[in-house]
């Protein structure tokens, strides 16, 4: 089956009890047993709920993986995958990552005496430099969060391959639909399903996915002495969400197209960052392992009074955190996603007091466009 027809019957669709189109929410913490000798499949909901099991059989087919696992949070599936190595133990990570999984590795993995090197990981060269005796992950996003570098996987994971170590990747912005690292022989893929997967702002949820299945065992069994799992209601509504990721997806895209279209003639804007422009660095390199340049880009004002106008004054574009939804969500990364970052830190990066992170919904482009023109004229 192409993904699209996956997405609607990649995982089970029929309720085998009842006829019912869709696995039902199975709000229950306990199962009776009828054997000593032999408990049923389900015990205890912490470890195993139908719910989620057929969540993650979807998400794990789309992956392409051997096993998926979900989680309460797209944090919690980071934190908890990672929980995978042990103390010595050293990570190369992405410099631009995520502020709430820079915030984990600095702060609380650090203290747990699993180091982190961050680098410029658009330079393969700089990722393997940064390898050590003792390293054994590789940590990745592309495009990366808020200025959308993109690394190389396939380069990337040869590296890591040549060492025995592991690559992991958080593939939140572009998803399964548009990008599957597993086949570019990474071996960790990460999302925030609370996203593009969900898709409606309605749920908080996360995702590790394996080509490995010992190292599923291995993240199953961290998961369930921790209590990460996500929860059957949230599946439901994950399960419903991501049977349209196709259309929002193609339809978000077509969207973002004309709204950078738009914003490179703009005389505020002094740059932007998206994969799916031709003078963007990282562009070829998309294009060979991603289907599409997704529906997330950050640009830079030409001061902070009009960053200001923009995030105060947009009515269509929420100001808010997170990204994926139906409806356009405008965000500043200094003040949101990276906040975790020190300011020196983030002024090393390149994020900036005048970078602004968009998430292009559903809305008609037009709307946006002239939504923003006022937004930022007031």
């Amino acid at each position: 089956m192409k993904l699209a027809t996956q997405l609607i019957h990649g995982g089970p669709t029929i309720d085998p009890q009842t006829g019912a189109m869709g696995v039902p929410i199975y709000q229950i913490s306990t199962y009776q047993q009828t054997s000593v000798d032999h408990f049923r499949k389900y015990d205890y909901a912490r470890g195993d709920n139908p719910t989620r099991e057929a969540l993650e059989d979807t998400i794990a087919v789309l992956e392409r993986g051997t096993r998926c696992l979900a989680f309460a949070s797209g944090m919690a599936a980071i934190s908890t995958t990672l929980m995978i190595f042990s103390p010595g133990d050293h990570l190369v990570v992405c410099d631009d990552v995520y502020g709430g999984a820079y915030r984990v590795l600095s702060t609380i993995f650090s203290r747990m005496g699993i180091s982190s090197t961050f680098v410029d990981a658009t330079d393969l060269a700089a990722i393997e430099a940064a390898i050590r005796p003792e390293t054994k992950g590789i940590y990745l996003e592309t495009p990366s969060n808020p200025l959308l570098k993109v690394t190389d996987l396939r380069g990337a994971a040869q590296i890591a391959r040549t060492h025995g170590i592991i690559t992991l990747v958080d593939n939140t912005f572009m998803t399964p639909y548009l990008q599957r690292p597993l086949d570019l022989g990474c071996d960790i893929v990460l999302h925030s399903g609370t996203k593009f997967i969900n898709g409606h702002s309605d749920v908080l949820c996360g995702f590790a996915v394996v080509r490995d299945r010992e190292l599923g065992d291995r993240i199953r069994s961290i998961q369930n002495a921790f209590g990460t799992g996500l929860g059957p209601q949230d599946s439901f509504l994950t399960l419903r969400g991501v049977k349209t990721l196709k259309v929002r997806m193609e339809q978000s895209q077509l969207n973002t197209a004309r709204i950078v279209e738009w914003l490179k003639q703009h005389p505020r804007v002094t740059a932007i960052h998206y994969p799916g422009l031709v003078e963007h660095p990282g562009y070829e390199t998309h294009r060979s392992q991603a289907d599409g340049p997704g529906a997330v880009f950050s640009f830079e004002l030409d001061s902070f009074e009009t960053t200001k106008k923009l995030l105060e004054n947009s009515r269509l574009a929420a100001f808010a955190v997170s990204l994926g939804g139906v409806e356009s969500i405008i965000s500043y990364p200094a003040k949101m996603s990276h906040a975790a970052v020190p300011k020196e830190e983030r002024q090393r990066k390149g994020i900036t007091d005048t970078l602004v992170r968009l998430s292009v919904g559903l809305e008609d482009p037009e709307d946006l466009i002239a939504d923003f023109e006022r937004a930022m004229g007031e």
